[in-house]
């Protein structure tokens, strides 16, 4: 299992939405579905699935949070006749952010937002595809344009098996955005593939909780270590949720988690999910019922 994945946030679609990417991406599958009842968003279904192989989960949980072009995700596709196949395929009751054509930096290109308002970046890789089909890419904006390089080489000090990829900036004459601001770069975090940006542009719209990026700790050390490096906004902590010092926001999560959660003893499951939501860093004894304030009488 990766260390780090998606985590969309929908309103109630989570199920309707896996089957559909997974009934349209390559090497791709549901791998289990669970239901979380009594929280404060209800009864809470959790999905996680494969696209092109790679790990997502997905939550319905109430419409809490709206999806933005903030994280967007960059499909490497291996041909034109792939990018139009996927475009055909996400572009019904959807829209275009960039028009499907030809730009400089592929020869076969769009930026769609599809019916359920994910962001994708659809482009032919003419021959330099990676290890990753789908890369998790965030923009700078508002106050944050001008930061993709700095956010980049942060989460590098963060996380192993990291490093920095080439930097493309805009160069002269892409005003409003300034020559040395980045137009695209590539990073490594625990040898995962993500990109980012800057946009100077006027946009109406930043990093919200729709998309988070969860981190699979295996032990309490390492939740401890990321908590710390990674919280930067104490009133946005609670039940293992994070901000960062760029306002984009994290999930600090026992690889253990997810298994109690999944017990077949109910009363195990909803104890779990009790002493999870008095947590803001979460605490492995703790969610297990081994003693500390949140353990059962």
């Amino acid at each position: 299992m990766p260390r780090i994945v998606p985590f969309l946030w929908f309103d109630h679609e989570a199920a309707k939405a896996a089957e559909f990417y997974a009934s349209i991406f390559p090497q791709s599958s549901i791998t289990s579905k669970t239901i979380t009842p009594e929280t404060p968003s209800g009864s809470v279904e959790i999905v996680s699935l494969k696209l092109y192989n790679q790990e997502f989960v997905f939550m319905s949980a109430g419409p809490m949070f709206k999806f933005t072009p903030a994280l967007s995700f960059l499909v490497s596709c291996d041909s034109k006749e792939e990018v139009d196949g996927l475009w055909d395929k996400l572009k019904p009751g959807g829209k275009e952010r960039m028009p499907l054509g030809e730009y400089p930096f592929s020869k076969r290109y769009v930026w769609v937002e599809d019916s359920y308002g994910i962001p994708w970046q659809l482009m032919y890789n003419e021959g330099r595809r990676g290890a990753s089909r789908i890369t998790p890419t965030m923009m700078f904006v508002g106050g944050n344009c001008g930061k993709a390089e700095e956010a980049a080489k942060f989460y590098i000090t963060v996380f192993r098996d990291s490093a920095l990829g080439q930097v493309n900036r805009y160069g002269p004459n892409m005003e409003p955005n300034a020559p040395d601001m980045v137009s695209q770069l590539g990073f490594q975090l625990e040898g995962q593939s993500f990109a980012a940006m800057d946009s100077a542009l006027k946009h109406d719209f930043n990093f919200t909780e729709a998309i988070s990026l969860l981190i699979y700790c295996d032990t309490q050390n390492e939740v401890d270590n990321y908590w710390n490096a990674l919280s930067a906004v104490p009133e946005a902590e609670q039940c293992g949720w994070l901000k960062d010092r760029y306002g984009f926001s994290w999930q600090v999560v026992p690889r253990v988690l997810p298994l109690l959660m999944q017990d077949k003893d109910p009363k195990i499951r909803s104890g779990v999910t009790n002493r999870m939501l008095k947590m803001k860093k979460l605490v492995i004894a703790e969610l297990k019922g081994e003693g500390g304030r949140n353990s059962p009488n």
